[in-house]
């Protein structure tokens, strides 16, 4: 089991999963520094199609990150909602491509 952050965090990038999460596994399509910089309030107008990803050989299980997402946009990745399944995959592709890309 692991967690996956769906289509409700698109837009949103809050960054407070990141802050609880334990092992640092919580990314972005855009570098976290340049997230934090851009008011929360913000980023839904200057990241619309941007959102986090749960990198699953990193995350741990711990549930720290469902409580701190403000649109509730993490779920077990077994429990996802079916209008969110797609999400499981974006996720996994997300890191694929993160690993294919390093040097």
């Amino acid at each position: 089991m692991t967690y996956v952050i769906t289509n409700p965090c698109v837009g949103t990038c809050d960054t407070a999963c990141v802050d609880v999460c334990p092992t640092e596994c919580i990314h972005g399509l855009i570098p976290l520094e340049e997230i934090r910089a851009v008011p929360v309030a913000d980023r839904p107008r200057v990241f619309p199609k941007s959102q986090l990803f749960i990198d699953p050989d990193e995350c741990i299980d711990c549930g720290a990150c469902l409580p701190e997402c403000p649109v509730e946009a993490i779920y077990e990745d077994h429990s996802v909602p079916e209008a969110y399944e797609a999400d499981i995959d974006r996720n996994a592709e997300f890191f694929l491509k993160r690993a294919t890309d390093s040097p």
